[in-house]
């Protein structure tokens, strides 16, 4: 019987595809995570005194009890020290650059498919699953059938030794069906509402949160088009481009965005209207480009946020590992810091960070 280390979260996706491994024959052993802790990482400010029990120990409790109930072992290990390294260091660091980063890839490339497939080697595992919906068909990374759910834009800065191994038990299961699942075998994570915030800290008042880190750092918001102060900002950290609510500028009844940031000057661009052209862009510059897939196309697809729908794109290959993507200049709001994730139909080939943006052939230099 082949042995399986599932990454138990203490959420309703891990619970059931621990129980679809099971059912497939594979022997199951579930291994907990954590990364975070308050405490030893001096977070003072935006903590809620309403939970009696932290959340990453309800977790814990939580996997702990669909493991009993499953009748499959659980251990757990200590990643504190490694996340603040790897992942919360990183994502700091492009707070400070005036940036948008998605901690996520992050943890998925350093934490759950590096450090944690190493501890689960140590538990004689032949073969390492969490609770992602995504697919894995031969060497190729997928998406999953529930396109809703589907997380490879989170898994595109991940090798393709790293998947090596790998099982994705909800890839061909939808959201639905996965709370149906659960519901049936009376698991207490059934109805537990999907964990949200930053990858492995949770839910948090953002800004009191990052002010344990970043010092607050007030300057001018100006309106990009005619170079006007409109207010003032409470940080560049706080904001990311097309931002719409909670910029803090008040008596204007046209909508406004955050359309750019100097970190140099300490200054918040915004500019009005739903559709101005200071949202828009039609190229940009990747860098730490990641490919899983062996195909490197001059045409595909891409999604430059998770949530994004597929953009046709052209891509051109630079120097020092980088890439120049041209794309309709109909996409809105394309974010120094975060992902663009690249797609050939269902196959996900692999991601870069956006560096910079361009329009009209001309670098975006505000932000």
């Amino acid at each position: 019987m082949k042995k399986v280390v599932i990454g138990m979260s203490g959420g309703v996706d891990s619970s059931v595809a621990a129980y679809l491994l099971q059912k497939e024959g594979y022997e199951v052993i579930g291994l907990f995570m954590r990364n975070w802790d308050s405490l030893v990482n001096n977070e003072q400010i935006g903590i809620s005194d309403d939970n009696i029990i932290c959340p990453q120990e309800q977790d814990y409790n939580d996997a702990l009890l669909v493991c009993n109930k499953l009748n499959i072992p659980l251990h757990r290990v200590d990643f504190i020290k490694e996340y603040w390294d790897y992942v919360f260091k990183y994502f700091l660091d492009e707070l400070e650059k005036g940036r948008t980063p998605n901690p996520d890839l992050m943890c998925n490339k350093y934490i759950k498919f590096d450090l944690f497939i190493e501890e689960a080697k140590k538990l004689g595992a032949d073969y390492v699953a969490t609770g992602h919906y995504a697919k894995i068909d031969g060497n190729r990374l997928c998406r999953a059938l529930d396109l809703n759910k589907d997380q490879t834009y989170f898994l595109a800065q991940v090798s393709p030794e790293q998947l090596k191994n790998v099982l994705f038990p909800l890839g061909e299961v939808t959201k639905e069906e996965v709370r149906e699942i659960a519901e049936k075998l009376n698991l207490v994570t059934a109805n537990k509402k999907d964990s949200t915030g930053i990858c492995f800290i949770g839910e948090r008042n953002y800004q009191k949160f990052i002010s344990n880190y970043l010092k607050p750092n007030p300057g001018k918001i100006i309106d990009v088009k005619t170079n006007k102060e409109v207010g003032t900002h409470t940080g560049l950290m706080n904001y990311t481009i097309g931002q719409r609510r909670n910029i803090g500028i008040s008596g204007y009844k046209d909508k406004h965005y955050v359309v750019g940031k100097n970190v140099k000057e300490n200054i918040l661009y915004i500019a009005f209207g739903e559709n101005n052209e200071y949202l828009y862009s039609d190229a940009c510059i990747l860098e730490n480009v990641n490919f899983i897939s062996s195909k490197k196309p001059t045409f595909c697809t891409a999604k430059f946020r998770y949530r994004s729908t597929d953009v046709e794109v052209i891509l051109e290959y630079l120097e020092n590992n980088e890439i120049l993507v041209k794309y309709p200049s109909t996409v809105k709001a394309v974010t120094p810091g975060q992902a663009c994730v690249f797609y050939l139909g269902q196959e996900c080939l692999g991601s870069g960070i956006i560096k910079e943006i361009h329009r009209d052939n001309k670098r975006i230099d505000y932000l």
